[in-house]
């Protein structure tokens, strides 16, 4: 169960740095357009908020990293942590933003979240 906690963690962590070049690389051009449905004007009109969200995003990746690679108690512990922060920030942007970021971002985090808290 550990390595499935584990693999379910990584791809987590995977899909975290796609937002993050989404966001801070591709926002302007056709996927970030694709994904934001903006036009040219209002996508390059948002992309610095853009390349910040995605910054964060980033910065989720690097924790989920950090809690698979670092050894226990610390590794479960910043899994757990980094984990309920996905969760919680997916399930609020399914609120406010977009309700597909509840199937994108919030499940995939539960779904490794119950994994690690399964493995233990």
């Amino acid at each position: 169960m550990e390595t499935t906690a584990n693999v379910l963690t990584g791809l987590v962590a995977a899909l975290h740095v796609y937002f993050l070049v989404l966001e801070m690389f591709l926002w302007e051009r056709k996927p970030g357009r694709a994904l934001s449905g903006f036009d040219t004007s209002l996508a390059r009109a948002t992309a610095p908020l853009a390349a910040n969200q995605g910054l964060y995003n980033g910065f989720l990746a690097a924790g989920l990293v950090w809690g698979t690679t670092a050894g226990d108690p610390t590794g479960f512990r910043v899994q757990v942590f980094f984990l309920v922060c996905v969760v919680v920030a997916g399930v609020y942007g399914g609120l406010t933003a977009n309700r597909r970021i509840l199937a994108a971002q919030a499940l995939p985090g539960v779904l490794a979240l119950a994994a690690v808290l399964l493995a233990r």
